[in-house]
């Protein structure tokens, strides 16, 4: 199963879900759909009542369910129970709750919008703006987030061009590109903004975003212009992208007086900030 991870929001309440590309469908977490619905405070021992009466009943809908691992709240990958959007559906009727109906429609609409965004890539980015509208970013860091995606897309498409592939290698180069210009590997960087399985970019400041697409955008050029023929001379290509940022990042800080790269996480600091504020203090 090729997947794509997402969070969905409904009623300022996520919702863990999974695309798979091959099926063309929405996989959805049950337990977080309970959680909706019930607003149970142990929606888990909720789904395991409600499962075993349904397989006492021979509900088809609940043998057909799978696991899926799924980020959990305490940042791990867990396996936990998923089913598309037309089990949830069934599965709804088996929970008697006011938010069913609004919880349907809602169901509906994002799996149409998934197959409209197949057809017109930009709505994809329009609704990610509307996400992080959601989440209580500021428009001044999610632009500079959506710029940092398409540039991230521009050097995986090289990447890739040039034969290589995504997981381990993709992994080691970004490793390379992120330790070149920020003196920290992913896992370092993480660590140090106290993330656990959490999107790095997702809580960079605007600056430490900046920083990172021009090391990604110098990488992509690079890789252009020489043409790296092997893994190896790919792996020169992104330290020398990765330098590229690096020279600004200093450059910077010995203008400034302040360190680029901090504990600031963008989760609990961008939000409370206004568009004028400087991200660096």
């Amino acid at each position: 199963m090729k997947k794509q991870e997402a969070i969905k929001i409904f009623e300022d309440k996520s919702v863990r879900a999974v695309w798979d590309k091959q099926e063309e469908k929405w996989y959805i977490s049950i337990i977080d759909v309970v959680k909706i619905l019930t607003d149970s405070i142990d929606p888990a021992a909720y789904w395991r009542k409600l499962k075993q009466r349904l397989k006492e009943e021979g509900n088809e809908t609940v043998t057909n369910c799978h696991g899926l691992k799924m980020l959990a709240t305490d940042g791990k990958m867990r396996m936990t129970d998923v089913a598309d959007t037309g089990q949830i559906f069934r599965l709804i009727q088996s929970i008697p709750s006011p938010k069913a109906e609004p919880f349907k429609l809602w169901l509906a609409q994002i799996a149409a919008e998934r197959l409209d965004e197949m057809q017109d890539p930009e709505l994809t980015i329009d609704r990610a703006l509307d996400q992080y509208l959601q989440l209580g970013y500021s428009e001044k860091w999610i632009n500079q987030r959506l710029k940092s995606i398409e540039i991230r897309k521009e050097l995986t498409d090289e990447w890739k061009s040039r034969g290589l592939k995504e997981g381990v290698q993709f992994a080691t180069l970004t490793d390379i590109i992120t330790k070149a210009w920020a003196d920290k590997t992913v896992k370092e960087y993480k660590t140090l903004k106290g993330l656990k399985k959490e999107n790095l970019r997702d809580n960079m400041t605007n600056t430490e975003l900046i920083l990172n697409m021009l090391a990604e955008a110098s990488t992509k050029d690079i890789s252009q212009a020489v043409q790296p023929g092997t893994f190896e001379e790919s792996k020169k290509v992104a330290r020398q992208g990765g330098n590229v940022a690096r020279v600004a990042r200093r450059e910077l800080e010995a203008k400034t007086g302040r360190k680029v790269v901090t504990a600031l996480n963008a989760k609990d600091h961008l939000p409370l900030q206004n568009d004028n504020d400087d991200d660096s203090k």
